[in-house]
């Protein structure tokens, strides 16, 4: 069984301005309720290497893969996959310009394969409520910056 989990927010702020909160790494932890720490260089097939808390324990560390980027509109990434498929993730990122100086930024995160249904059942809930907050920080940011 699949965690998918997709959100959205419209924003008072240029798409530049999202795309500037959306890639300046170094911030994540002035603002990001999920990924206190980040770094990447966006390049396809380089690392993104994030540090978040998620479940007991504290904070964790999680290198992933850039997957593709469309400067100044979106990146995804996603984790190795695990042998044999068993669980697989894909993370987007998506600035839309609606002009007049506003944007809306999508947030969409996947887990698929057969052990998707763990992962689901031990951190489903709180992935979806630390993406839902993610996105409403991102339309924050990218508000007080404008």
């Amino acid at each position: 069984m699949s965690l998918v989990t997709d959100s959205s927010v419209d924003i008072n702020a240029p798409a530049a301005t999202v795309w500037r909160v959306l890639t300046d790494f170094a911030s994540y932890g002035e603002w990001n309720p999920f990924q206190v720490e980040c770094s990447s260089t966006l390049e396809p097939g380089s690392p993104i290497d994030m540090r978040f808390e998620l479940g007991p324990g504290g904070l964790k560390s999680k290198r992933e893969y850039i997957v593709d980027v469309t400067p100044g509109v979106g990146f995804a990434y996603s984790m190795k996959p695990a042998p044999f498929g068993l669980v697989r993730s894909l993370r987007r990122h998506t600035v839309v310009d609606l002009g007049d100086g506003r944007s809306r930024y999508e947030s969409h995160f996947e887990i698929t394969g057969p052990l998707s249904g763990l992962v689901k059942a031990m951190f489903g809930k709180e992935l979806v409520a630390k993406f839902a907050a993610v996105t409403a920080a991102v339309g924050s940011r990218a508000e007080s910056l404008a």
